[in-house]
């Protein structure tokens, strides 16, 4: 369900552009020095902020940085984080843009990990290809992602998650974990956002996977 538009948000996006950028080409290669961290994890697609503020606040040595288009998700996650009692950023940040452009931003292997959370399944064929996990993107994250970096993609919904797994086969990616009941386990490393909370207490399944890439196998053919 995509959020209602905020007359606020470009507003307070603007004003607080040091902490949420909008094109921010001049830390391309430079985002551990900025978060001061060896490990940089980006969460593409944040919503609201939940996820990636719990694993910055439980990881604080890691460096996390939040993605989303959505202006007005960008300026809650934003806000969210800002006004918080004390609030500690300085190991986060986050961009409102698209990930088309992730290459602007960020330089050749220079992510750890890259978290696709309940990302958009868009489910009519003529927009598959905007999926987090089409072959496009997962070209550009085998660019981006350091030598022994991976994706770690959650879902509730089944069709993407099959088709996920076809794309990362057919796109050079080999499966470090992969579970499709993933919280009937626990699992305290990974924070449970309020969104996910909702399908556990449904009893709906959450579908998880760990993908790493083979270097060698980067330019196979689609």
């Amino acid at each position: 369900m995509r959020m209602r538009k905020k007359k606020w948000a470009d507003p307070w996006l603007q004003e607080h552009a040091d902490y949420i950028y909008s094109d921010p080409q001049e830390y391309k290669g430079k985002w551990r020095d900025l978060l001061g961290c060896k490990e940089l994890h980006v969460e593409i697609g944040m919503g609201k902020g939940g996820y990636l503020l719990q694993m910055a606040q439980m990881y604080p040595d890691i460096g996390w940085v939040g993605m989303e288009k959505d202006h007005s998700a960008a300026a809650v996650a934003a806000r969210k984080s800002l006004e918080r009692e004390n609030p500690d950023i300085h190991n986060n940040r986050m961009i409102v843009g698209d990930a088309e452009n992730m290459a602007d931003w960020f330089a050749p292997g220079e992510i750890d990990v890259i978290h696709l959370n309940f990302s958009d399944p868009w489910p009519k064929k003529k927009a598959k290809k905007k999926r987090l996990s089409s072959a496009s993107f997962l070209q550009m994250y085998t660019d981006l992602l350091s030598e022994n970096g991976c994706i770690r993609m959650k879902t509730d919904n089944t069709g993407l998650f099959e088709d996920s797994v076809l794309y990362f086969l057919q796109n050079g990616f080999t499966f470090k974990e992969f579970y499709v009941d993933y919280r009937r386990e626990e699992h305290p490393e990974d924070a449970v956002t309020e969104y996910e909370a909702k399908f556990m207490a449904l009893g709906q399944p959450i579908y998880y996977l760990c993908a790493v890439p083979c270097r060698e196998n980067k330019d196979m053919v689609k």
